[in-house]
């Protein structure tokens, strides 16, 4: 996995109402573009969180023990692992500046 990315247990809450522990493994980049962070990943296969969602997209907030933030779940692939994507600073630590990106890389 990526320095700027997560791997490891998360609480998904799906439309403010429904709560599921669940693995997930996330990345992420800064987009020069427009300048905001885009982080995106999948999520394990959960039966109850295919049964209340099923293949329609959902609004989330994904919680680590690193943060927490608003997200959208799409369609799940052949195996019911959901891609996970939003739009702001993610759910997992990044570095904010030259000095901690330096400490993240010290080559």
């Amino acid at each position: 996995m990526e320095d700027d990315g997560y791997e490891g247990p998360a609480v998904l809450i799906v439309e403010d109402r429904d709560e599921f522990t669940i693995r997930a493994r996330l990345t992420g980049g800064f987009q020069p573009l427009d300048g905001r962070y885009r982080w995106y990943g999948r999520l394990e296969a959960h039966e109850e969180l295919t049964r209340l969602v099923g293949d329609r997209s959902a609004g989330v907030v994904l919680r680590t023990a690193e943060g927490d933030a608003a997200g959208r779940i799409t369609e799940p692939d052949l195996w019911n692992r959901y891609r996970i994507e939003g739009v702001s600073v993610p759910p997992f630590r990044i570095p904010f500046s030259l000095e901690e990106l330096e400490e993240a890389d010290p080559q």
